[in-house]
């Protein structure tokens, strides 16, 4: 639920709010291309899932859940199905009333040959459960809940957890196959989360799927080693960044070193060496090869952190853009398990990342599992960047997400400023562009400037809040390389966002040549400012050049508008009630806002 975020802003800062997901994409299809029943065992980790939707070979298509590897971070092993509020489509259930309740994700087994067992063989069904994780914490009335396939085609509940119970970490349940009604050619299990129908408002996750028979209820462990966290970024400060800019100092820019964790989910000795590479995915040349010394694990859920310190790569002046791909590879006897000899537990063994160094900056790992958003007509919110060397800016990609209503058409204006003492300064240029939501999940928009634009160091880029509706930008909360460059402005001041602990998902992209002198809507100097502040129900100021001012509630409602004759340096506001509001000038070319207190 909403009210779960963690995130206490004051009205006009910037909030974080759950996502939905594109109105515009496809919908998969309901069936399963699936006709003959699968036999035992039945596993599925979603570690080989190459989308972000469940593999047909286990599941019915249509489900709604999620699989990845962002939302939660203590997950068995590599990806996870996420139960998010949103069906196949990416779309809420019901998206016109924000407190309907019902129904939402279903993740439905294909059909399950249990013909001619008997309870005797024991057949039981594992797998792991958590709330929350990184989304929104489920309601005590919010329920996820596991039902079985009769023979006579009837789905029963036999296990059910409420929302409101909080742990960190996954559980592992244990479900008995053993009612005879169950027992039969066509037997299906599904999971079903019950909660808000208007989107990503009650968040579980699952997690390492086994049903066999010959089990028991302290058959817990398998031998499997298995990685699961993200790597952690290439870079030092981004997770991209462009090429040329890299290239200025490749030492300075690379980390020390990636890693991730990896888990032991046998309670006996294992062991395990690596390998890990860095590639260059564009031209297939390896750019570092390491094998690990082996690992010796005593005990059962143990975990340990692997590391590898990167190799600085060599400048190439011909190469154009690196996409590369560094990758853990864990070396492991599970292939060899008696215990499901059929399912080659290696497929969890291998973990890869992406960092791009061709044209953009980004903080990001490319997920949004939020929305960011600042409630307030006409504040603003800024990313900082820093360049190696001058460079053009050509335009911004950037993740638009939905949050309880269509914005899509909606304006909004592109800015970019400059730096003076760690804060925006000057406005370089702006551009008014239309909100647009991407056709598939964790996509971008992009937004050419008319001109590249000429940045030499630290430069700004964020959006004015113009219309009522709050725009929601994806935010990323893996990835925390951003924590620290968000600065938001109300008014006339601009502050440094401390709230927020994770990325904002808007890339600047570079490019191009700077043509003439690139200008937007410069700002007034700081004579042109209104006095005193707070006042009392007369405007002074000392610009001569001001022909419009119009005055906005703090909520950004339009409530007066006054055009100055020539020279006038003075109006009054003695119908405004008290109240702060936001007092926005211009003299038709240049224009700025301030916030004042009018007190009478």
């Amino acid at each position: 639920m909403l009210t779960s975020i963690q995130y206490n802003l004051v009205h006009g800062q910037l909030k974080l709010v759950p996502i939905g997901a594109s109105p515009h994409a496809e919908s998969a299809s309901q069936k399963s291309g699936r006709i003959q029943a699968v036999n035992l065992p039945f596993f599925d980790d979603f570690s080989t899932t190459a989308s972000s939707q469940p593999d047909p070979a286990f599941w019915m298509q249509g489900s709604g859940v999620y699989i990845n590897n962002t939302l939660a971070t203590t997950q068995p092993s590599v990806n996870m199905a996420t139960f998010d509020g949103l069906n196949a489509s990416g779309v809420p259930y019901n998206y016109t009333n924000q407190l309907s309740q019902g129904n939402t994700d279903t993740l439905t087994s294909v059909a399950i040959n249990l013909a001619g067992l008997a309870p005797s063989d024991s057949v039981y069904l594992s797998f792991y459960w958590l709330a929350k994780g990184l989304g929104e914490f489920p309601d005590e009335n919010d329920t996820l809940r596991l039902e079985f396939l009769n023979q006579n085609k009837q789905w029963i509940s036999v296990w059910q957890k409420n929302g409101m119970v909080y742990d960190s970490l996954f559980k592992q349940e244990f479900i008995a196959v053993n009612n005879p009604a169950f027992l039969h050619a066509d037997f299906q299990f599904r999971f079903r989360a019950y909660g808000r129908l208007s989107g990503f408002y009650d968040t579980w996750h699952l997690d390492y799927l086994y049903l066999n028979k010959g089990r028991s209820i302290n058959d817990r462990f398998i031998k499997d080693i298995a990685v699961r966290k993200p790597l952690t970024p290439f870079l030092k400060k981004y997770t991209s960044m462009p090429l040329k800019q890299y290239w200025v100092n490749p030492r300075l820019a690379t980390a020390d070193s990636v890693g991730t964790d990896i888990l032991n989910l046998f309670n006996n000795f294992n062991f395990t060496t690596f390998t890990f590479t860095v590639k260059d995915e564009l031209t297939g040349r390896q750019l570092q090869n390491y094998n690990g010394s082996a690992s010796v694990f005593i005990g059962g859920s143990q975990t340990q952190v692997k590391s590898v310190a990167l190799n600085q790569i060599a400048e190439d002046n011909s190469v154009k853009a690196l996409k590369l791909r560094y990758k853990f590879n864990l070396i492991t006897t599970d292939d060899q398990n008696p215990a499901i000899p059929s399912v080659n537990l290696r497929r969890n063994d291998t973990i890869s990342a992406r960092a791009d160094l061709s044209d953009y900056y980004a903080y990001d790992d490319g997920s949004a599992e939020y929305g960011v958003r600042i409630n307030q007509r006409l504040a603003r919110a800024v990313v900082r960047f820093s360049l190696s060397q001058p460079d053009t800016l050509a335009g911004v990609r950037m993740s638009i997400v939905p949050f309880n209503k269509d914005i899509s058409g909606q304006s909004f204006t592109l800015q970019v400023w400059s730096n003076k003492n760690g804060k925006p300064d000057q406005l370089i240029v702006q551009k008014a562009v239309a909100a647009s939501y991407a056709a598939e999940r964790d996509s971008l928009i992009q937004y050419a400037f008319d001109n590249p634009v000429a940045v030499a160091d630290t430069f700004y880029v964020g959006w004015l809040q113009i219309n009522e509706e709050p725009l929601s930008i994806g935010f990323d909360r893996n990835s925390l390389l951003g924590r620290n460059e968000v600065f938001f402005n109300l008014g006339t001041e601009w502050v440094k966002d401390t709230g927020l602990k994770g990325s904002i998902i808007l890339r600047p992209y570079m490019g191009g040549r700077a043509v003439g002198v690139v200008t937007g809507s410069e700002e007034f100097e700081k004579d042109a400012y209104f006095f005193p502040n707070p006042n009392r129900g007369v405007l002074n100021w000392k610009n001569k050049q001001i022909k419009k001012i119009e005055i906005f509630s703090i909520v950004g409602s339009l409530v007066s508008v006054l055009h100055p004759e020539s020279g006038t340096l003075s109006a009054t506001v003695n119908d405004l009630p008290d109240g702060m509001y936001l007092i926005k000038a211009s003299d038709g070319k240049r224009s700025f806002v301030q916030k004042m207190l009018i007190v009478k």
